[in-house]
């Protein structure tokens, strides 16, 4: 196959990826060790749990799944895993001296937890019968929870998916207890019966050296598929979250499947949210999120709440949801302690074991945009907030029909938003815009708040920031020397948090130019509104001068000099408000 089909992996060789994998795990986590010979993880106090009269236990299968199944290796779940290449089942002997390594001169026995593909069945179950021979004491428990199959034809049967992880936590549990073999097996199978996985898949996955195992379309998903990207049941256009969700859990529940989960109402279920490998946490939690609301639309119970990557298929973009109906055993099982590095610890409040969905967490803070009038500050006349009603009107409706304009400069140097961040809060201050002004400090603030929570990104920040601060000189005076003081005391503010300078090819640029053209003819005299006509002019060309600047802050800087060949979209749309205050005062 040419280097063009093969799918692109971070590995040294495709023959030593899978020990490579291993030897990076035990490096992370000293306390597991890897048997010689072999791909066999180990706890290194494997010696101690034995003395101890415990049932130890081992699973494993094919790599690719990773953290399945090594990284369930530790104190409260798996006492060793066995590793077979990738999406390979391990082969016979490296299962037998993985058992032996856990079972020799252990009276308590070795409890194998196998999922359910044939070449695991067969590789464990030839392993467990020489363990036998040899005088161990074996049993063997198959996990497969697949609720994707609908047909009733004879099939190898449900494969063995992310609900393995949870049948590893609750038999260490067990085990930690110190129940004996033919108990632990006795409540473990009961556990498998109870018990639904269903899996969705956006893209494929490829084996190291190989290209992709099936192909999606751009807007296509794959409904019930296996972690080896073996078929699903059926390929769907490409939905919300929401209503994967709802696909996924009424294809699991539908009592009209032929391996679905009977839940009912008033039930108590574990929720796993597992990532198949190429998942954002961003989408995980969304899903999670999803998942409970439906549960407890219907009247299920989430006691018990896990999201993360668990087991998956390489780098396959996808995931599953594994339901458990809980009992009392159960819970504690899942809750005890467990020194396994895979296992996740979610957030509980403190004293509490059953989660519970929160309600929306409040705050004392002010409604948006309202400020506190306690104090007596400077007030403006009618007429005066008649005119600064329109300016600010003006300049929103400016900055809302340069959205498109202010993209396409942005799009040179940053991310293309520049134009829809500023419109955004426009559109935000003209809504909540009221005629009734009476007091620049405290509107100066307000807009603050609007510009922060609604326009939000770096620009929110920003502007936000210079109106705080230039709010503070108009609490006793709105003269043109107190507006001039304003726009630099909010210059002053942008340069300290954030970092630019005049110069530096940023927003910035025409902010000091003006307000340095601008104090200076305040300074010698001339009419407000000239001195500010010559401030809007001094603005519009440092504005343009940004084109031969180089970046040195914001997204610009990381972008090579050449390529910025128009002026700060920042800068321009700055000179954009600007210009529609002149028009308002002329």
């Amino acid at each position: 196959m040419s280097h063009s089909q093969q799918s692109k992996k971070l590995v040294n060789s495709v023959d030593k990826c899978v020990d490579e994998c291993l030897a990076g795990l035990v490096t992370v986590n000293p306390g597991l060790g890897l048997l010689s010979g072999h791909r066999v993880v180990v706890r290194t106090d494997i010696h101690d749990v034995i003395k101890s009269g415990k049932v130890t236990l081992l699973s494993g299968g094919g790599s690719g799944h990773e953290p399945a199944h090594a990284g369930y290796v530790g104190r409260g779940m798996l006492s060793a895993a066995v590793a077979g290449a990738v999406f390979t089942s391990p082969p016979p002997h490296s299962i037998q001296s993985a058992i032996r390594a856990i079972g020799k001169d252990n009276p308590a026995g070795v409890l194998l937890i196998v999922k359910n593909y044939t070449g695991d069945r067969l590789n464990f179950g030839l392993a467990a019968e020489r363990a036998k021979a040899e005088g161990i004491k074996v049993d063997m428990v198959v996990v497969g929870e697949d609720c994707a199959l609908t047909s009733t034809d004879k099939t190898a049967g449900r494969r063995g998916l992310c609900g393995t992880v949870l049948i590893h936590k609750i038999a260490g549990g067990l085990a930690e207890q110190g129940l004996c073999l033919e108990d632990i097996v006795k409540q473990v199978k009961a556990a498998s019966h109870k018990m639904g996985t269903i899996g969705l898949s956006l893209s494929p996955c490829s084996v190291p050296g190989m290209g992709p195992s099936f192909q999606l379309g751009a807007d296509e998903i794959e409904l019930g598929l296996g972690i080896h990207g073996e078929a699903g049941v059926t390929r769907l256009k490409l939905v919300s979250a929401k209503e994967v969700v709802q696909i996924m859990l009424d294809h699991m529940l539908n009592p009209q499947n032929n391996t679905h989960l009977l839940v009912r109402k008033g039930d108590s279920v574990c929720c796993v949210v597992n990532n198949l490998g190429g998942t954002s946490v961003l989408e995980l939690n969304i899903i999670a999120n999803e998942a409970v609301m439906y549960l407890e639309n219907r009247g299920i119970l989430v006691d018990r709440l896990y999201c993360g990557t668990f087991m998956t298929s390489l780098e396959m973009a996808g995931i599953s949801i594994t339901l458990l109906i809980l009992d009392e055993t159960l819970k504690t099982c899942l809750d005890a302690d467990t020194s396994a590095p895979a296992w996740p610890h979610p957030l509980l409040p403190s004293g509490v074991k059953d989660r519970k969905t929160p309600s929306h967490m409040t705050c004392s803070e002010p409604a948006s945009g309202v400020v506190s009038t306690e104090k007596s500050f400077h007030t403006i006349s009618k007429e005066e907030a008649s005119q600064l009603y329109d300016i600010i009107s003006h300049v929103t409706q400016s900055l809302i029909s340069s959205e498109s304009r202010l993209n396409e400069l942005d799009t040179e140097a940053g991310d293309g938003d520049c134009g829809t961040t500023l419109a955004r809060g426009a559109h935000a201050i003209r809504d909540q815009l009221g005629r009734h002004i009476v007091c620049p400090y405290t509107l100066a603030l307000a807009l603050a708040v609007l510009v922060e929570t609604d326009m939000g990104g770096t620009s929110g920040a920003l502007y936000s920031l210079f109106l705080t601060s230039a709010a503070e000189c108009l609490k006793t005076s709105t003269t043109p020397e107190a507006w001039s003081e304003a726009l630099k005391q909010g210059i002053h503010a942008i340069m300290k948090y954030g970092g630019a300078e005049p110069g530096d090819r940023t927003m910035l640029d025409p902010l000091h130019a003006a307000s340095s053209v601008l104090s200076h003819e305040l300074s010698q005299q001339t009419p407000a509104v000239e001195a500010f006509r010559r401030a809007v002019q001094a603005a519009d060309k440092s504005a343009q001068d940004t084109v031969a600047m180089t970046a040195h802050a914001g997204r610009a800087s990381y972008v090579g000099k050449d390529r910025l060949t128009k002026p700060d979209a920042g800068a321009i749309a700055v000179v954009t408000w600007m210009k529609a205050i002149l028009e308002k005062l002329t």
